[in-house]
């Protein structure tokens, strides 16, 4: 069994310097911010938008600080809260590095942050949200990839070649679900976006927010079906989780803008009045 191996030869940790820790889970973080900037830039000067590689930075950098504070928030308060537990110390809220960061979270957070920035620079937050999106999957893909090092967030039993027997799962053969999505949150989606992103002039306001939005929440909602839920949570609604829960919004919201997208049919700009 090939991923089972090759799980069990991968180490959490990267590296260390001295007393510095260094793992796998911080570099993809790191590596997909930095390759989400780099598909913004590269795209809106392919859709002639006049952005400089400051305002970029200055939007990735909003994005980052606005991931973190709502993913963790989004977890203490639907997967700790929502599951009727509680935090030690309210200090806990900022421990990130002790893992809970929910997507969904990180979501929300990403818009507001990116946003705020693009309030400061007059810079049109449709279009900024849809260039984000564009590169956001590679960092999915990362984070999924991360997720199968750590050996966190795995599947149900199965009998399947490729099932991986995971050091926190017990001594049974799961699904590997955390490359289900890094397949298809990351590649997938990553893929549809970008060749939907080469037409020039660009789609409409809306066009990829909307795409990514349905993708993904159907994506995760499918993968879902494999996946053990958190602990302390377990099963909502019979077979429903709250990732599923928290996913089905996101489709919904996905389509009304594709929808929306479509009938306004507001040109891509970059900066505004």
């Amino acid at each position: 069994m090939f991923l089972n191996d090759l799980y069990h030869a991968l180490d959490p940790v990267a590296f260390t310097l001295g007393p510095l820790t260094v793992r796998w889970y911080g570099i993809a973080y790191l590596l997909g911010f930095i390759c989400a900037g780099v598909v913004m830039y590269r795209t809106q000067k392919r859709w002639k938008l006049g952005l400089s590689v400051d305002d970029v930075f200055s939007i990735v950098i909003g994005v980052v600080f606005g991931i973190i504070i709502g993913a963790r928030l989004f977890y203490v308060i639907f997967y700790i809260y929502g599951a009727g537990e509680s935090l030690s110390s309210p200090l806990e809220i900022f421990a990130t590095w002790e893992g809970g960061m929910s997507f969904h979270g990180g979501l929300v957070g990403a818009v507001v942050g990116g946003a705020i920035v693009c309030r400061m620079y007059h810079i049109s937050i449709p279009t900024i949200c849809d260039l984000g999106v564009i590169g956001a999957p590679i960092g999915l893909f990362f984070g999924r990839c991360a997720n199968f090092v750590n050996g966190e967030l795995w599947g149900k039993e199965t009998d399947l070649p490729w099932g991986v027997m995971f050091e926190t799962g017990g001594a049974v053969y799961r699904h590997p679900s955390q490359l289900y999505e890094a397949i298809l949150e990351g590649l997938v989606i990553f893929a549809v976006l970008y060749v939907m992103s080469r037409r020039v002039p660009p789609r409409p306001q809306g066009t990829f927010m909307g795409a990514f939005l349905t993708l993904y929440g159907v994506a995760r909602i499918l993968v879902e079906f494999v996946r053990v839920p958190d602990a302390q949570l377990g099963y909502l609604f019979g077979p429903i989780t709250m990732g599923q829960l928290l996913s089905l919004p996101l489709v919904v919201i996905g389509v009304a803008l594709l929808v929306g997208a479509h009938r306004l049919g507001r040109p891509q700009v970059g900066y505004v009045e």
